[in-house]
């Protein structure tokens, strides 16, 4: 199982970005779906989470700013990022709370980083 992001890049202060997280193996459920980030000296944060309802939970520093879905058929995790903010540079992750085919839970899986840089 593994999760594979990407959509990070450079962006202007104001800008949007929108960044992809797709999960694939042999999967059986996939319980919820996050982005965490971390930038430069700093620990890693939740920045949203998703789960199976569709119930959606941000940090307050993105709320109204940042959207995060999921489509259930793909296996995919989006981040619709605007308004953004020099503060939001970081390197961002994706996690995955899942069952795997052979019936094991794996409730902390995550992807590579993608880095988005946004520039004042």
């Amino acid at each position: 199982v593994q999760l594979q992001a990407s959509g990070g890049g450079l962006v202007q202060a104001g800008g949007s970005l929108r960044l992809s997280c797709v999960a694939s193996g042999s999967i059986f459920v996939i319980n919820s779906m996050g982005w965490y980030r971390q930038g430069s000296g700093k620990e890693r944060e939740l920045v949203a989470s998703i789960d199976n309802d569709g119930r959606a939970n941000y940090a307050d520093s993105v709320k109204g700013r940042f959207t995060i879905s999921r489509d259930y058929a793909l296996n995919t995790v989006y981040l619709q990022m605007s308004s953004l903010k020099p503060e939001d540079t970081a390197v961002y992750y994706c996690n995955a709370d899942m069952w795997t085919a052979a019936r094991v839970r794996a409730p902390n899986i995550w992807g590579q980083g993608t880095l988005v840089t946004v520039s004042s």
